[in-house]
């Protein structure tokens, strides 16, 4: 006989997975699963969905690789590799979202966490990067970005991050891979 408590955990244990959508990265150099936290990033999580499910990272690439040794006029110095769109997308993202900073969602930019690059604060659409190792200075109050704000960090790589490391090791000339290193596509696990 399943006695209640399983019963009640099991529940619980599939609501929260149900809540956290799944995303398959395919690249050409292999495959990156990402769990998207939808509970503590909502806003986030539901416009890189819209890109996903819209397909606009078909045909996309990484484009950037920032590491220790390349970013030389930097003090505060990140590793992170990022994407963007299908360049025949590039000119047609949808409006900039509002920033869901860490210092709200509880979030922080870990080994693996993906998160939405931006120039000023409400200015993310499109593009993201996948941390490379702890990056605090990335969260609320960092020093990354002279305002302060922090980035939306709204996910964590849960395969894949030799993958990552593979991209972030790619050749670059100063920050951008050359070539860019394309993502087949993007889509929804769960």
């Amino acid at each position: 006989m399943i006695s209640m408590a399983l019963i009640l955990a099991s529940t619980m244990l599939a609501g929260a997975a149900a809540t956290n959508p799944l995303v398959r990265i395919e690249t050409k150099l292999g495959p990156i699963v990402i769990e998207l936290d939808a509970k503590h990033a909502p806003a986030t999580t539901t416009n890189f969905l819209k890109y996903v499910d819209e397909k606009r990272y078909s045909g996309g690439r990484f484009h950037r690789t920032v590491t220790l040794d390349n970013q030389p006029d930097k003090k505060v110095k990140i590793e992170v590799i990022q994407a963007g769109v299908n360049p025949k997308f590039e000119k047609q993202d949808w409006a900039p979202i509002k920033l869901e900073r860490t210092s709200v969602t509880g979030l922080h930019h870990l080994d693996g966490t993906i998160s939405m690059a931006r120039d000023g604060a409400d200015t993310a659409t499109s593009d993201f990067f996948i941390c490379i190792g702890s990056q605090p200075e990335l969260d609320f109050g960092g020093k990354r970005n002279p305002d302060g704000q922090g980035f939306a960090a709204f996910g964590q790589v849960k395969k894949g991050m030799d993958i990552v490391r593979k991209i972030q090791r790619s050749h670059a000339k100063d920050q951008s891979l050359e070539p860019p290193i394309e993502i087949v596509s993007i889509s929804r696990v769960r």
